[in-house]
C-alpha cells in the first residue's frame, strides 16, 4: 500500500514541480503551482468519469487502462465484479436446482410471504390445491383456499401439528397441510395427499375390529371349557390341572387383548364426545380405589388418593374411567410389593390434572416416546408375567386426545414414574358438596 501511495506522490511531484519552475521563470510561481495542481485535479476527474462510464456500461467487461493508483482501483473493482458474477451464477444454479426438485415433489409446495401472499408454487400445488401460475402469484393464499379450518390454522400461527382437510378442488382427496416459517419473513407451506394412507388406516381399523369381534366368541367358549376342566375333581384330570390352569391364564390374557383392541377400535371410529355432560370424577375414583386394592392383593401396595371432591369434568364417563383405570392398573403391575402409589386429582391455573405416581422400576428416557404405541413394552417378559397387554397406554392416549387433553409422562430409572392426564380449564366443572352446602 505504501508503494502505491509513493507512486502517486511522485506523480503529483512530477506535475507540481515543473509547473512551479515554469511559474518561477515567468515571475508567477504561485500561478504555476496552481496550474499544476489544476492539471492533477483534471487527471483525477478524468479517471472518475472513466470509472463512472465503465460502471454504467455493463457490456464492457474489461476495465479502462490506467496507471498508478487508478489502475489498482480499476483492477480491484474488476476482480470484485468477477467474484460477484460467480456468486450470482452459483446462487442462480442453486435456485434453479431447488425449483427443479420442488417442482418434481409429489407434495404441494408453496412459498408464502409473512403476510400470506404467494411467491412461488410447484405443479403439485396446482393439482392438489387448484392454484394457477402466474395468475395466483402475489395473491393472498386465503383468497384462494377458503376453508375455515385452513384460515384459522394460518392465522392462529401454531404450526406444531399439521392440519388435515379435504382438497379444495376434490373432496375425495384428504390433505395434511404443514406450514414452516423460515428466513426473516417467509413461510414454506406443504400439502401432502394422505388419502391412500388414511384408507389403509381405515382398512386396518376395520380388520382389527372384525378379527377381534370374531375371536371373542371362540375365546369365551374356550375359557368356559378350560374353567370347567380346571375345577373338575375327576381323577383322570389331576395330572393336567397345572397345564389347564396355564392354558386358562393365557386364554384370559388373549381375551383381555381382544377386549382392549375392541376398545381401541371404538375410540378410533366413534365421533369425539360432545364434552357437555359433567362427570363425577371423585365418585369414579372412589370405585377405582376399591378395584386397585383388590388388584394389589397380597403385594399390599401403599395406595394413597388425594382427590378434590368438588372437581368434576366435562367428558365421556366410560372413556375417562377406562383411561384412569389403565394408568392405575399399570402402576400396580409394575410397582414392587409394598411399594407406594399416589393418585392425585386436582386443579390449578392450567386446568384439571389426574396423576398417578409410583415407586416402581422406572422407564428409560429413550423408551418414553414409544410407550403409547400399540403392543410396545419396555420389558416384554416382565409385562407378560404381570398380565400386561401393551395396549393400555394407547387407549389412554386416544381418550385424552378425544377430550382435547394431553398425556404427560415423567420417569427416572430406579425411582419410579409419573403418568398424568392434563385437561384444559374449559372442561372443568365444579359440584357443590354436602359439606359446602351445610356450611
Amino acid at each position: 500500500m505504501a508503494g502505491r501511495h509513493g507512486t502517486e506522490y511522485w506523480r503529483l511531484a512530477g506535475i507540481a514541480l515543473p509547473a512551479l519552475l515554469l511559474g518561477a521563470l515567468l515571475g508567477m510561481p504561485g500561478w504555476g503551482l496552481a496550474l499544476g495542481l489544476l492539471a492533477y485535479l483534471i487527471y483525477h476527474l478524468r479517471n472518475l468519469a472513466r470509472l463512472r462510464d465503465w460502471l454504467d456500461n455493463h457490456h464492457q467487461a474489461e476495465p479502462p487502462e490506467a496507471g498508478g493508483l487508478w489502475g489498482e482501483v480499476f483492477n480491484h473493482i474488476h476482480h470484485l465484479q468477477q467474484r460477484n458474477k460467480k456468486q450470482k451464477r452459483k446462487l442462480a444454479n442453486a435456485l434453479s436446482r431447488f425449483q427443479q426438485v420442488a417442482t418434481a415433489l409429489p407434495d404441494a409446495t408453496i412459498i408464502l410471504r409473512e403476510t400470506g401472499e404467494i411467491e412461488w408454487c410447484n405443479e403439485a400445488a396446482k393439482r392438489l390445491l387448484g392454484l394457477r401460475t402466474p395468475q395466483d402469484i402475489g395473491n393472498h393464499i386465503t383468497n384462494l383456499i377458503r376453508t375455515p379450518a385452513f384460515f384459522h390454522y394460518l392465522n392462529h400461527e401454531d404450526f406444531s401439528e399439521p392440519l388435515e382437510m379435504p382438497s379444495p378442488v376434490n373432496s375425495d382427496i384428504n390433505l395434511a397441510i404443514r406450514v414452516i416459517p423460515y428466513g426473516r419473513s417467509l413461510r414454506l407451506m406443504l400439502a401432502r395427499d394422505m388419502t391412500r394412507v388414511q384408507r389403509l388406516e381405515q382398512t386396518r381399523r376395520v380388520f382389527v375390529a372384525n378379527v377381534s369381534h370374531e375371536l371373542r366368541t371362540p375365546l369365551t367358549v374356550i375359557n368356559g371349557y378350560l374353567e370347567s376342566l380346571a375345577d373338575s375333581e375327576e381323577a383322570v384330570l389331576r395330572p393336567w390341572r397345572k397345564p389347564l390352569q396355564q392354558m386358562q391364564q393365557q386364554a384370559k390374557r388373549m381375551a383381555r387383548i381382544v377386549d382392549e383392541l375392541l376398545s381401541l377400535s371404538r375410540l378410533e371410529t366413534k365421533p369425539p364426545p360432545l364434552l357437555e355432560k359433567a362427570v363425577a370424577i371423585p365418585a369414579l375414583l372412589a370405585n377405582l380405589k376399591e378395584e386397585a386394592r383388590i388388584l394389589s392383593g397380597e403385594r399390599k401396595h401403599d395406595i394413597r388418593f388425594e382427590v378434590d371432591e368438588s372437581l368434576w369434568l366435562k367428558g365421556a364417563a366410560d372413556e375417562l374411567e377406562s383411561a384412569f383405570s389403565n394408568l392405575l392398573s399399570n402402576a400396580i403391575r409394575y410397582t414392587p410389593a409394598g411399594g407406594r402409589i399416589e393418585v392425585r386429582w386436582y386443579q390449578d391455573d392450567t386446568g384439571a390434572h389426574f396423576e398417578v405416581q409410583d415407586s416402581g422400576v422406572g422407564i428409560a428416557s429413550e423408551d418414553i416416546p414409544k410407550l403409547t404405541e400399540r403392543f410396545y413394552r419396555v420389558d416384554i417378559a416382565r409385562s407378560r408375567a404381570t398380565g400386561g397387554t401393551g395396549l393400555g397406554l394407547a387407549i389412554v392416549k386416544h381418550v385424552v386426545n378425544r377430550h382435547g387433553a394431553s398425556l404427560r409422562i415423567e420417569s427416572t430409572v430406579g425411582e419410579g414414574s409419573l403418568f398424568a392426564c392434563d385437561f384444559p380449564s374449559r372442561l372443568v366443572s365444579r359440584a357443590v358438596t354436602k359439606a359446602a352446602a351445610l356450611s
